[in-house]
Formats: structure tokens, C-alpha cells, sequence
């Protein structure tokens, strides 16, 4: 079931920005959440649609495609494929920008000592995914071993395109990025590991940038809309809820994908 929710918890009138006339669209962290992913990209499509422009709309993924849930390897597949067409001149152009996750994942594929620890919050469901099992333990020789079928299973162009993925995205008075921003420092000062990481600082206090940030990384029951940020991740894995805003045709509207659920006989 995919509909629009239109009351996303706020803590007062966001700031009014402009997107410098583009429609943007922007998705928060799917975490193997394939099903999820399908659905919302259906409903964006859809909703562009409706408001019968004529001009290319911007579509950007906030990071975090890998890990918790059970297809990582189907989402990384389906986003590269988006991104890999969206250089011509109809359709979305594509953003894919880098998660915490994602950096993670790159990490384990120079130095398998990092795999216990990146198994503990997901990578052991992206390896399942292309097809490697997961150590029992925290074996140096055995997590060697699954670092190296993981650089074999994984294709070339899922690799390329993670590497390849952005810190940030700017669009008019918006700014995109995984996790937020350092307050108090510009934007050319910004530290690459705050925008894949940062938390509390940047939740807690205005960030002095003069855009609104859009983010993931932190996620919520509900989608947050604030007058210094928006946060589109409201915790797909866990909540069967994957959220995308939708910015520059009015104030920013949510769409969702949620979990069907079985209807008993």
C-alpha cells in the first residue's frame, strides 16, 4: 500500500526555500528494503505525473541502500540501473549520495578486520545477499575468506557505483546529504565523516547554513519537517515504512511505502 502522508511531525512552520524551480524528490534510507523501494518509486512516478509539468524532475537517494534488510544486493541493482540511464534527457536525473553504510561496505572490501563489527549493524545481511555467509566469530582467517568471495560475487558495476556515490547535492536553498551537517562551520569546512555520521549536534541545533539540509541516517517513527531540516528516514527495515519528500511544487509533501500486510482467510 503506497500513500501520501501529509502531516509529518514538525517542530514549528518550516523555512520557505526554493529548489531553483526543480521538483526534487528526495528518498530516505531503504536499507534492503527492495519491496519497499519498488513500491515508492512507482508512487513518485505516479505523483509526477499529476502535476503535469513539463521539466525534468531531480530524484536523490539520501544513502544507506545496504544492510538490515534482506535484499541489498536488489536495491543496489535497481538504483545503479536508475542512475546508469538518467544522464539522458527525459526522465528523473538521479543523485545517489554515500551513507554511513555504504562507507562501511567499502572499508570491509580494503581490510576484512572492520567485517565483525560492520556484521553487527547489517553487513552480515548485505553479504547473504550476494551470496556469502557470514563468520560465526570474529576470526581473522574466516573473515578473510568472506572478504575475498565478496570482492568476487560482487559485479563490477555495483562496485563502480559505490564508489562513486556523493557526499552531498545542492538544489537551490536545499541541501542533500546522509546524516547532517556540523554547526557553525560553512559549507566548504564541512568534515565528510559529519555529513555520513553526525548526530547529535546537528539534530539539536540550528546548523547557520542558510539551507534547509535533507537528511537520513536518523531514524524516526514519522517524518520530521523543521524550519533548519528534514528528515526522511523513518527506519524502512525496522518499520516497514520507507518515506520520500517531495520539494519545489508547493511545501514539502511526504510519499510512503509501507508493508502489506497478510489479510486473514
Amino acid at each position: 500500500m503506497v500513500f501520501r502522508f501529509l502531516r509529518p511531525k514538525s517542530a514549528s512552520k518550516a523555512k520557505t526555500a526554493s529548489t531553483g524551480g526543480r521538483v526534487v524528490y528526495a528518498v530516505g534510507d531503504v536499507h534492503g528494503r527492495l519491496d519497499l523501494l519498488d513500491d515508492l518509486l512507482d508512487a513518485v512516478a505516479a505523483d509526477f505525473a499529476s502535476l503535469r509539468r513539463q521539466d525534468r524532475p531531480v530524484l536523490v537517494f539520501v544513502g544507506d541502500y545496504i544492510d538490515r534488510g534482506a535484499d541489498s544486493a536488489g536495491v543496489i541493482d535497481r538504483v545503479e540501473a536508475l542512475k546508469a540511464v538518467s544522464g539522458g534527457a527525459s526522465g528523473f536525473e538521479v543523485r545517489a549520495l554515500m551513507g554511513n553504510h555504504e562507507q562501511t561496505l567499502l572499508q570491509f572490501l580494503d581490510d576484512p578486520e572492520g567485517g565483525p563489527v560492520w556484521a553487527e549493524f547489517g553487513g552480515g545481511e548485505t553479504l547473504a545477499s550476494y551470496g556469502v555467509a557470514r563468520p560465526a566469530g570474529r576470526d581473522p582467517e574466516a573473515w578473510r575468506a568472506a572478504q575475498e568471495q565478496f570482492q568476487r560475487n560482487l559485479p563490477s558495476r555495483h562496485l563502480t557505483f559505490l564508489r562513486q556515490l556523493e557526499l552531498s547535492a545542492l538544489y537551490g536553498d536545499y541541501l542533500f546529504v546522509h546524516a547532517g551537517v556540523r554547526p557553525g562551520r560553512s559549507l566548504a569546512e564541512q568534515d565528510p565523516q559529519d555529513l555520513l555520521w553526525i548526530r547529535g549536534d546537528f539534530l539539536h541545533q540550528p546548523h547557520g547554513l542558510g539551507l534547509v539540509v535533507v537528511h537520513g541516517h536518523t531514524p524516526d517513527e514519522e517524518p520530521f519537517v523543521g524550519p533548519h531540516r528534514i528528515n526522511v528516514d523513518t527506519g524502512a527495515y525496522a518499520t516497514g515504512v520507507l518515506t520520500a519528500v517531495r520539494l519545489g511544487e508547493g511545501p514539502p509533501s511526504m510519499l510512503q511505502a509501507r508493508k502489506r500486510r497478510a489479510v486473514p482467510a
